[in-house]
């Protein structure tokens, strides 16, 4: 399935490879031709951009899931997070645009905000990025009754963040809520109750992988629902 995000940008290269054709074929022009097939590509690469796939969700409680696909750029301890009201683990995913750039939640609860903070656009795998570039920062509160934290953040050329969430939402595990295009940042804060269960460098799927769990609740089984 492809998001519709990206019909758009879908739909325009169809149409101006389907120009571009037509005219190669009337002025008997190569340079058209050849042109033709560049937004081909393009075409066929922004589909591939936009994806949509299934995932598995996990059925293993009290856990959190990766938020975003991506790599594992950082993993850092914070001393005092506001909002989580005492110390907290911050886990840093990079998306390159090979990535699928669907974001989803990382546990089932209810939002508390959803925030807009204006900013930079730095390189996404710099540790500054969390602090200083644009992003949409959302709070929750899971069903275990824990704090979270997770941001969509934009980087050099990430310039658009949708995000579909509000306050009082409820939401489900692995719940699709937005994106960010093209190439970006995913954080997500939690409080040190959870166990990190991934390590930097480890390559993270959106709504599958297996971000951390309830120290008291690790060791449960993991399964899998369509």
């Amino acid at each position: 399935m492809i998001v519709r995000e990206g019909l758009p940008f879908i739909v325009f290269g169809i149409v101006v490879t389907a120009a571009l054709i037509l005219s190669a074929a009337r002025w008997d022009s190569w340079v058209a031709f050849v042109l033709s097939l560049v937004v081909a590509l393009l075409t066929v690469f922004t589909a591939f951009f936009f994806r949509n796939p299934v995932r598995q969700v996990p059925t293993e409680t009290n856990i959190l899931v990766a938020p975003a696909d991506g790599t594992v750029v950082a993993i850092d301890s914070l001393e005092n997070h506001p909002f989580i009201g005492g110390k907290a683990v911050r886990v840093s995913i990079f998306l390159s645009i090979f990535d699928v750039h669907l974001n989803r939640t990382p546990a089932a609860g209810v939002i508390d905000y959803v925030k807009y903070n204006p900013g930079q656009f730095l390189a996404a795998y710099e540790d500054k990025a969390s602090e200083v570039n644009e992003q949409t920062e959302i709070g929750m509160t899971d069903r275990a009754g824990h704090k979270l934290v997770f941001k969509q953040i934009a980087g050099i050329i990430a310039r658009r963040i949708v995000c579909r969430l509000k306050a009082e939402q409820p939401v489900t595990l692995g719940e699709r809520f937005g994106m960010i295009r093209f190439g970006s940042r995913t954080d997500l804060i939690y409080p040190t109750a959870y166990e990190t269960r991934v390590t930097k460098g480890q390559h993270v799927t959106a709504g599958e992988t297996v971000m951390a769990s309830l120290v008291a609740a690790a060791g449960q089984q993991e399964g899998e629902t369509p």
